[in-house]
């Protein structure tokens, strides 16, 4: 078996790689060394594994590798004789496993990764933001108003003058100072796009590549992001990496779950890393008030640059410490899956045994995590006990792994990343000031793999799948949430809520303190499996448990916490987010008379066309289905003249259309608003139960059957 090191890692200790591009037979490796950045030439060789031998032209070598599965690795004189290979083998329908990216494929064969030996401070980071006269490049009168430019070495700089000066002066400076990483926020939907566009339309090259290439765009892809995917178009400069700052905030942000919107301001402000003169100007004003007063502008664009710098290292150096272990680009590791790396990572090493790679086994479902709501409404002194890391546990307590792995590979590795977390962990609290950051952005690394080993085993595309211990491991955890549940209860204490791996309650008589809340919880940790630890996970003045996943919190210091979807959406109208909020409030202070009365005022304000139109108006990016698909004739029709990527804010008039904000004639649809109310008062049914029909009746209202399937939202808007 090779030592964790090795399988973690790769074999090849080179250090400072901070990029690879490959040609038709050789790599250009990209060093950082203590002068700057060298180019190395190495020769680079095509590959894949296939179940079969196949007659294939351009091959240079075809090794049997021992096991079974995919066990032929077969490697190309040229990228374009292993494309072409690769035709062939779809055509003859030989089950092959085969990487599109020659990048991906020379780190995964040398053993390489990026960023060896590095700490994320150690690589150069240039930020980049566009200040523009309309947000659609296709625009007749847009245009580039200034660039705005910072880095991580102390550098800033506003470039301004016509469009063509500021777009050679920015190739300039990009390979003036040579950086390994452009970082912008909306990189890919908006900046990179609008530069491109208007570099083209002037017939300036922007040269952006360490080869002195031009920037390029790839076909479009998807970003996993938690439960969904979201779609971008991805660009590439020579030798460099690119991180959109937006995809970066969104995948950190899903465990979180602490971020309503994702615009730069909003983030920065979240986090706290918004400076406190910072000047903030509505996009529509830019324009006008870069003629008359350009210095404000250019204060707004150097703090966006500045957000943008610290956004990256708030939320990038966990995908930044997993590149130096998973064989890929960093700009892929920032918008690929965890699973994938943790794939590549095994067949690097199995690889590197010369053992064939195992075929992925056909997808069936497996039994998910345990739920259940046990309790509903407001409840005082909440605590929540939760079991950590709690499917890589058992994994590690009862040694399941996937039957397949023959090397043992996959257990070592978990392990290791464990141990290794734990370390960092540990020295991200109590080591150096200067190098806790270090260590926290390395544990977050060694996390995201370890939470993702289970995910790994129940997902259809992996080489190493296993539905058997996937199956295993949720039965497992299952039998260990109910046990701590039925402690809870038989010892005094009243369970809430069940969710997978953590249980909410209010403890037993006599247990108050978070100290005596601590030992309550360590006495049931003592009667769980070996290796597998219950912590106190959080402790609440008041919980408002509404249904599975979905419920408030409310701190000892009086913060308030909304979790779940059912409870808020980006998508919501601000009457309604406010009206929730408020409704919170009244329940936690139990002033149930009070909640009635603001509905009632507030169904009264809509009726009586008091409510501004800005409250209930919604802002809504155009996109080609817009004006293509047959359900959203409404939005078509308001939107004509406006480019597909623009934005414009509607609301819902009486005669059924929609209308725009600036045309508001107070014609809005007040039925549709007040069954919206209705809706969102709905939310919190169970926290009022029986009473909640007296406190919030139904707006006696009729709605055609068209607004009905509006106002439930069957259809997207745009």
């Amino acid at each position: 078996m090779a030592d964790t090191q090795t399988i973690l890692f790769g074999t090849d200790p080179t250090t400072g790689i901070v990029a690879v591009e490959c040609g038709e037979s050789e790599a250009r490796v990209y060093v950082r060394e203590t002068g700057g950045v060298v180019e190395r030439v190495e020769p680079f060789i095509p590959w894949l594994v296939s179940a079969e031998q196949a007659d294939l032209q351009g091959v240079s070598e075809v090794v049997e590798l021992t096991g079974e599965g995919y066990r032929w690795l077969i490697r190309f004189l040229s990228w374009s004789s292993y494309t072409s290979a690769r035709t062939a083998l779809r055509a003859k329908g030989v089950e092959h496993h085969a990487y599109g990216s020659p990048e991906k494929q020379f780190l995964l064969a040398t053993g390489r990764t990026l960023f060896k030996g590095m700490t994320f401070d150690d690589i150069h980071r240039m930020q980049v933001d566009i200040e523009t006269v309309g947000l659609s490049y296709e625009a007749e009168d847009s245009r580039i108003l200034l660039i705005a430019v910072s880095d991580n070495r102390g550098f800033e700089r506003i470039i301004t003058g016509d469009e063509p000066e500021m777009l050679t002066s920015l190739t300039a400076l990009v390979c003036e100072r040579d950086p390994d990483v452009l970082e912008g926020h909306n990189f890919y939907g908006f900046d990179l796009p609008f530069l491109h566009a208007r570099a083209k339309r002037h017939g300036v090259t922007l040269a952006l590549g360490r080869d002195g290439s031009a920037l390029r765009f790839g076909p479009e892809r998807t970003s996993p992001i938690g439960g969904y995917s979201r779609p971008f178009t991805p660009a590439f400069v020579y030798g460099r990496q690119i991180i959109d700052t937006l995809l970066a905030v969104q995948r950190f942000d899903v465990s979180k779950g602490q971020l309503e919107r994702h615009g730069l301001k909003e983030v920065a402000r979240a986090f706290g890393l918004a400076e406190p003169d910072r000047v903030l100007i509505p996009g529509d004003q830019i324009a006008g008030l870069w003629a008359e007063d350009p210095d404000i502008v250019s204060a707004y664009a150097l703090q966006d640059v500045r957000e943008t710098r610290s956004v990256a290292a708030f939320v990038c150096p966990a995908e930044f410490y997993l590149t130096q272990m998973a064989p890929d680009t960093y700009q892929a590791a920032a918008t690929s899956g965890t699973g994938e790396k943790i794939n590549s990572i095994l067949i690097r090493e199995y690889l590197r045994q010369g053992h064939a790679i195992s075929k992925p086994q056909q997808s069936r479902p497996v039994a998910g995590g345990y739920t259940e709501l046990r309790r509903a409404g407001l409840i005082r002194h909440v605590v929540k006990c939760d079991v950590e890391s709690l499917y890589p546990s058992l994994m590690l307590s009862m040694k399941i792994k996937p039957n397949s792995d023959v090397l043992d590979v996959f257990l070592p590795a978990l392990a290791e990343l464990a141990k290794r977390r734990f370390d960092a962990k540990s020295k991200s609290r109590t080591g150096p000031q200067p190098e806790r950051a270090y260590w926290d952005g390395l544990q977050g690394s060694f996390k995201i793999l370890i939470n993702s080993f289970y995910g790994y085993l129940g997902a259809s595309t992996f080489c190493f799948n296993d539905y058997d211990a996937a199956e295993a491991i949720t039965t497992s955890g299952q039998q260990i949430v109910r046990q701590i549940a039925d402690y809870i209860d038989q010892h005094g204490g009243s369970v809430i809520e069940i969710d997978t791996d953590g249980v909410y309650f209010q403890s037993p008589d006599g247990v108050e303190g978070e100290e005596a809340e601590t030992e309550f919880i360590d006495e049931i940790g003592a009667l769980l499996p070996e290796g597998v630890r219950l912590a106190h996970d959080g402790r609440y003045a008041a919980m408002i448990s509404l249904k599975i996943k979905n419920y408030v919190l409310q701190n000892y210091d009086g913060k308030i916490i909304f979790k779940g979807s059912s409870l808020r959406s980006r998508a919501d109208e601000p009457f309604g987010r406010e009206f929730i909020a408020r409704i919170v409030d009244l329940l936690l202070a139990e002033d149930m008379p009070g909640a009635s009365r603001l509905y009632k005022e507030t169904m009264d304000t809509i009726r009586e066309g008091q409510m501004p139109v800005a409250e209930y108006a919604r802002r809504e990016r155009i996109t080609g289905k817009t004006f293509k698909s047959a359900q959203k004739k409404r939005a078509a029709a308001v939107a004509k003249g406006v480019a597909v990527g623009e934005y414009i804010t509607v609301y819902d008039k009486e005669n059924g259309e929609l209308g725009r904000i600036e045309d508001y004639d107070n014609d809005e649809n007040r039925v549709y608003l007040m069954d919206k109310l209705y809706k969102f008062a709905n939310r919190m049914r169970e926290a009022f139960g029986d009473d909640f029909e007296e406190l919030f009746p139904r707006p006696n209202v009729k709605m055609t059957a068209a607004k009905q399937a509006e106002a439930a939202g069957q259809q997207p808007m745009f």
